[in-house]
């Protein structure tokens, strides 16, 4: 009952109240500041109202949180504790906290009433205790943060609970969406582990939406079972603390109490404990992204078509790849810990190229890997790179030197005949009009192999018709009678010899080429015999001479462009070594082939083409011995000289 004439307010109180009171809203933020609490901490209201209470310790927020929270659950705490001034000088005080409601009864917040405290002896026990603890929490901490396993880390910090906070059970959710995610158990049956509830409405979530950092339920003030808790007989206590990651919220430390009561000293240790298993999440999940990227790059590393080496500080191979060790023949077991098995480039951006013993041609460039010593060396295989390079090379050098006669030639009679026409006679002026005619032709032949050559290296189209090999075989021999007056061509073939299947124009091509080198290869003259035969559903062309042969070891190295016969002097014979090239793959356009072989005296060519029954399943072969054409080559030697190479 208030006296008459006595009016009182609450501000009247607080100014008039010789302890330091403060009062602090729902979200921490200071609501009410009297002058002791002025005089005792130095801030005045007007620095302090609306914003977070200046005077508590940072090591000892989280102890504030808890009794905040404590106080908020059930009723005033008191605890003795230390608080800064403005001047940056402790004060030992005895803070006696308790809610606030406001005029509709709900909570407001809350009211600290702080008093200096005497009584030293009881402060250094306070100090002691909470020293203990905190060696405790680091020791846990120090625990849970030895293991970088993700799952192992979780189950670490739901066994620490009991030990640190009493807990009779408790676990850890994780957040996943709008869901939480039990995913670790301290106390409580593993088949619970797993289990799945809306954050939204969780305890959890009420936390989060609270702003504050940890959270105290009993059966008296809320619902328990928010996620499957229920499974604890007797559950009439449970605090959580907010774990976070990077800043944000990652999931929630749940203690669970069954008998004993809860307290502020409890719950400090519920959020430090929570904000240790943050950090030490951070670090597993950290520790698990570089596993992941490591094995990523593991993986990009052996499966690159490049050798690729990582050198250490000295240059000696650290790491070393499949494909290195393809490339070199070097096993990584014997390139670890030596200098790579070839030159490195003098700075980064430049490249070397080397030739390596077992005759691969590879480009090596140099990065070096910032922050270290260390530098990443990959290199290519070139070889084909460089062999046509060097294909290239010799193909300016031949062509340009094969097509210099011609046009030498040609220019001269035609200077001479444009100079001196009215001084020659009619036999002078149609001997140079010959002369550039086959000239002319010599050089139109040159050009055309260039196309071909150009041609095969794409998809060469050809045609595939029934044609008559036999007669295409006699117009070739016709053709080439006459073509030295040192050889004999013999054709020899069945009268019925079966139909080919394929492009006749592009084996008219096969067959003279063969013919041409026969003849080319054999400077001294001989027999050059051509034998046809059918062999199941094969049609099969020898075309053999008596010249130089080919070098055991060369069989197949003819058939490259711009390479002759005759390693030995590539210019003994002329052309640019187009022709074999050619000829294989015009036959195999057709599902032929082109093969060579050495025989004691001279080469065999061999063309194989299908026959037109093999199409129909069924082989022709009825074909005869047949007759043989006999036919002796008349031309001067003078005008003989195809010019493409075998």
């Amino acid at each position: 009952m208030i006296p008459d004439g006595l009016e009182l307010s609450a501000d009247a109180v607080l100014a008039s109240c010789p302890d330091a009171m403060v009062a602090v809203d729902a979200r921490l933020r200071v609501a009410a500041w009297n002058p002791a609490a002025e005089r005792l901490f130095g801030w005045s209201a007007a620095e302090t109202l609306g914003r977070p209470a200046p005077m508590v310790p940072s090591e000892l927020l989280a102890e504030e949180h808890a009794v905040l929270e404590r106080a908020r659950a059930g009723g005033p705490v008191s605890i003795l504790t230390r608080r800064l001034r403005r001047d940056g000088t402790a004060v030992d005080v005895r803070v006696d906290t308790g809610p606030l409601h406001g005029a509709d009864g709900a909570r407001a917040g809350w009211l600290q009433v702080f008093r200096r405290d005497g009584d030293h002896g009881e402060l250094r026990s306070h100090a002691a205790e909470r020293a203990r603890l905190v060696r405790r929490l680091t020791d846990v901490a120090a625990d849970i943060n030895a293991d970088l396993d993700l799952g192992a880390v979780l189950d670490r910090i739901a066994r620490s609970l009991a030990e640190l906070t009493g807990a009779d059970a408790g676990g850890f959710a994780l957040i996943e969406g709008d869901r939480l995610r039990l995913v670790s158990l301290s106390g409580l049956s593993e088949h619970l582990k797993g289990y799945t509830a809306p954050l939204e409405s969780s305890l959890f979530g009420e936390l989060l939406r609270s702003g504050r950092s940890v959270l105290l339920a009993t059966d008296d003030n809320g619902s328990l079972d928010d996620l499957i808790w229920a499974d604890l007989d007797g559950l009439h206590t449970i605090a959580l603390g907010v774990s976070s990651v990077q800043g944000r919220p990652y999931g929630a430390l749940y203690a669970l109490y069954s008998g004993r009561r809860v307290g502020h000293v409890e719950l400090e240790l519920l959020e430090l404990l929570a904000a240790h298993a943050g950090v030490a999440l951070g670090n597993a999940m950290a520790y698990q992204e570089m596993v992941r990227r490591r094995a990523k790059e593991h993986a990009v590393v052996e499966s690159s078509a490049d050798g690729i080496a990582v050198l250490d500080g000295r240059g000696r191979v650290r790491k070393w790849n499949r494909a290195a060790a393809e490339l070199t023949g070097v096993a990584p077991a014997r390139a670890a810990g030596r200098p790579p098995p070839f030159p490195l480039p003098e700075g980064e951006g430049e490249s070397v190229r080397h030739r390596l013993p077992g005759g691969r041609w590879v480009e090596i460039l140099v990065t070096g890997i910032g922050g270290t010593e260390e530098r990443v060396v990959d290199f290519r295989d070139i070889t084909q790179a460089k062999e046509l390079e060097e294909e290239k090379d010799l193909f300016m050098a031949t062509a340009g030197h094969e097509l210099r006669t011609p046009v030498t030639v040609v220019q001269g009679f035609a200077g001479t005949l444009v100079q001196r026409w009215e001084q020659l006679d009619d036999a002078a002026r149609k001997d140079a009009v010959r002369t550039i005619a086959e000239r002319s032709s010599v050089l139109a032949r040159l050009v055309e192999n260039l196309l071909l050559g150009a041609a095969a290296e794409g998809d060469l189209r050809v045609g595939a018709e029934e044609f008559d090999l036999r007669r295409l075989l006699d117009e070739a021999a016709g053709a080439f009678s006459s073509f030295s007056a040192r050889h004999t061509l013999r054709l020899e073939a069945p009268d019925r010899l079966p139909a080919a299947l394929g492009d006749p124009v592009a084996t008219d091509v096969i067959v003279g080429q063969l013919l041409e080198n026969a003849f080319k290869y054999s400077p001294d003259g001989g027999s050059v015999r051509m034998v046809a035969r059918a062999d199941g559903g094969l049609l099969v062309v020898d075309v053999e001479d008596e010249g130089v042969g080919i070098a055991p070891g060369d069989e197949e190295r003819i058939f490259g462009r711009f390479v002759q016969g005759d390693a030995g002097d590539r210019r003994r014979f002329g052309g640019i070594g187009l022709g074999l090239y050619i000829v294989r793959r015009l036959a195999r356009a057709q599902g032929g082939d082109v093969t060579a072989d050495s025989r004691p005296i001279g080469a065999r060519m061999r063309l194989t083409l299908h026959s037109a029954s093999s199409r129909d399943g069924a082989a022709d072969d009825s074909a005869g011995e047949g007759g043989v054409s006999v036919r002796t080559a008349s031309r001067p030697e003078s005008d003989a000289g195809p010019d493409q190479g075998r």
